[in-house]
């Protein structure tokens, strides 16, 4: 059994999708093994984002994490990494496909950093590295 981490960035919270969110990766058949709202802390952040540290985008990043609290999800099931990262959809919202979550619930806010709603894990190793830091 898979794990990966999954987030509802601040601007999913804030606009009221995380339960539709949830909905559609449990109407997938992944199961929920632990989830939590939480306001990350900087370094966390710093962490989490810590190959893109010195990128244009990264401080933006952090801020708008910041922003507000998230959820964290572990999630389980069958390559459930990689399909996450398929029903999240394309990380920008405006070219992601319909039928993803990005692609029926995003778009493109025309700021300096992209609100795309969800986090997703992209391979198992990172999978391990961000729960380690999320949940334990």
């Amino acid at each position: 059994m898979q794990q990966t981490l999954v987030l509802v960035k601040p601007d999913g919270v804030a606009r009221g999708l995380t339960g539709q969110i949830l909905s559609r990766i449990e109407a997938k058949g992944y199961r929920i093994a632990d989830l939590r709202l939480v306001q990350p802390e900087r370094a966390l952040l710093e962490e989490h984002y810590a190959e893109h540290e010195g990128k244009p985008f990264f401080e933006p990043l952090v801020e708008f994490m910041l922003s507000g609290p998230s959820v964290a999800v572990r999630l389980e099931g069958d390559r459930v990494i990689e399909g996450f990262r398929s029903l999240a959809g394309t990380t920008d919202p405006t070219t992601a496909a319909p039928g993803t979550i990005r692609g029926d619930l995003g778009r493109d806010w025309g700021l300096t950093v992209q609100q795309n709603l969800v986090h997703g894990s992209d391979s198992e190793e990172s999978s391990a590295r961000e729960l380690a830091l999320w949940f334990d």
